[in-house]
């Protein structure tokens, strides 16, 4: 009787060892393929672009001619539209995390608006461009300028931050406020005090990462009708522009194949500007981050 056991416990170790091993391997093929594809986009891209990458690139606007196009308007565009989306964005974001958080009640309409939140988090950002057309666009009557688009992607990723930043706050831990309390101070001095301070590296993370969202949608910001071709630069909120997502489309979009190259030099810019945007999070989430 314990032989036919020990054989069975044998039996049964073998089989979860070959299914841990299976296991391995698939999830390592998984990743191998993921890496190899970004592997063959990274050099795809950089071939086709390094060599129309030169100072002329970033002073030069857009051009009928290849060798003469620039992707000048299309940053100035994009910082201008991120002057606007990222101020909005965290200030009514960060607001309506510390309402539902620190002073809604905890009821059925509470719980609805946060389900309802998160849902909007993963709403595809065409559904938002129409948004922004119907109420910015035609109705406030903005036209295509930086103001509604801006304000447009700040609706794309306002759902984001509220997330990010309720998150946040929920991490601060309790002890904390009591203590505040325990001192004599208010609710909104625990809250501009304690609370936000130690949840701060949390949302700067979470606005960052959104923020890099923004930077690189295009479906919105072509349904309210962005430009595609501009050599010039934003003067006001009120102006005419475009950002690189959709500059670089126009270039791919071009039959001559010269453009394509153009277009992979304006991705290796965007990319370099993500990356950037990325590291500032993490950097931000290592050095700010505390344990209590």
């Amino acid at each position: 009787m314990e032989l036919i056991n020990e054989e069975k416990v044998i039996k049964r170790t073998a089989s979860r060892l070959f299914k841990n091993k299976l296991s391995k391997w698939i999830f390592m093929l998984a990743t191998s393929i993921g890496l190899i594809v970004l592997a063959v986009l990274i050099y795809r891209i950089l071939s086709q672009g390094l060599g129309y990458l030169s100072m002329d690139f970033f002073t030069n606007y857009a051009s009928r001619k290849p060798e003469e196009a620039g992707i000048n308007a299309a940053i100035y565009g994009t910082i201008w539209m991120m002057a606007i989306t990222g101020p909005v964005s965290l200030v009514l974001g960060v607001g309506c995390a510390i309402y539902l958080e620190l002073y809604a009640k905890k009821n059925a309409f509470t719980r609805f608006i946060q389900m309802n939140i998160s849902n909007l988090a993963g709403v595809p950002s065409i559904v938002f461009g129409l948004l922004g057309l119907t109420v910015f666009v035609r109705l406030m009557e903005m036209g295509r300028s930086v103001l509604a688009g801006g304000l447009t992607m700040s609706l794309l990723i306002l759902p984001i931050i509220v997330v990010a930043a309720q998150e946040a706050i929920r991490s601060v831990p309790k002890e904390l406020q009591e203590a505040s309390y325990g001192m004599g101070a208010t609710k909104w001095q625990t809250i501009r005090r304690v609370i936000l301070p130690a949840a701060l590296p949390g949302i700067l993370t979470g606005g960052i990462l959104a923020l890099s969202r923004a930077v690189g949608e295009t479906a919105p910001l072509i349904m309210i009708g962005a430009l595609t071709f501009v050599a010039f630069v934003p003067e006001n909120i009120w102006s005419g522009f475009t950002v690189m997502p959709i500059q670089i489309y126009n270039w791919t979009s071009r039959p001559q194949v010269e453009f394509h190259d153009v277009a992979a030099a304006g991705i290796i810019v965007l990319l370099v500007m993500l990356l950037i945007m990325n590291s500032i999070a993490i950097i931000i989430r290592n050095k700010f981050s505390k344990r209590y």
